[in-house]
């Protein structure tokens, strides 16, 4: 097990063990536990009762962080004729519309946030499923990120600005960025808020017992503080 520096330890120190905090709590906490050098993100980890193996239990989806996550998101996207014209518009970092720009992608270390896909290029991206896959990249309907040319502009925007993908890992797990240390609590807050909320809306049909249960905070490479799970379920969003 990796022991831990001084500066960790210190920061652990000031987290009364055992304890669940209400979510405003944690979040003041895991910016004053912080132990970078630079802005670090804030991170949610959230235990769900959900069983990724049965169907009826699978969760993946997308809320739109009023406060977005505080860095440039780099966008690929796979379309073709008037639609690759809409994103290179958009200003998206790269647009693959032929064949040999396809290719490419293949050799490509594939360094983006959001991959958007138009449904006509939908055969042709399959054939990068394993390149994409792994970098979680793979156009996805359940996620927002396969859309038709009316829809694409907007997908593209709010990617920008902080569209943000949820999903159940293999350890019924979920995890999420919900911005930096500088945005402040009330900031952080709210994008916390209306994370909870989208995560809430879309529990899935087969879900049993207490579908949270359990909601910790950290930072990057900092302690994790555990949230009260019931204040966690219950915020109001506001705005």
């Amino acid at each position: 097990m990796a022991k831990h520096g001084k500066k960790y330890q210190a920061a652990l120190a000031k987290i009364e063990p055992g304890k669940l905090y209400s979510p405003r709590e944690a979040i003041e906490l895991a910016q004053d536990t912080t132990t970078t050098n630079f802005d670090s993100s804030v991170e949610i980890h959230i235990r769900t009762s959900l069983d990724p193996r049965q169907a009826d239990e699978q969760l993946r989806d997308v809320v739109v962080l009023p406060h977005g996550l505080g860095k440039t998101v780099r966008v690929l996207v796979f379309a073709q004729g008037e639609a690759a014209t809409i994103a290179r518009k958009a200003g998206v970092e790269m647009v693959a519309d032929d064949d040999e720009t396809l290719k490419k992608l293949e050799g490509d270390g594939l360094n983006y946030d959001v991959a958007i896909a138009t449904p006509d290029m939908m055969g042709k991206v399959g054939r990068l499923g394993r390149v994409l896959g792994p970098k979680g990249l793979m156009p996805n309907p359940k996620a927002g990120t396969v859309v038709g040319q009316d829809d694409l502009a907007q997908t593209i925007e709010e990617s920008k600005a902080g569209r943000v993908e949820f999903r159940l890992d293999k350890t019924a797990i979920i995890h999420v960025s919900i911005g930096k240390v500088s945005f402040g609590t009330d900031k952080l807050f709210e994008n916390f808020s209306t994370l909870m909320d989208a995560i809430h809306k879309a529990k899935p049909s087969g879900a049993k017992g207490d579908y949270i249960q359990r909601v910790t905070v950290a930072t990057t490479m900092g302690p994790g503080i555990k949230i009260e799970p019931n204040e966690a379920q219950s915020l109001e969003v506001t705005g």
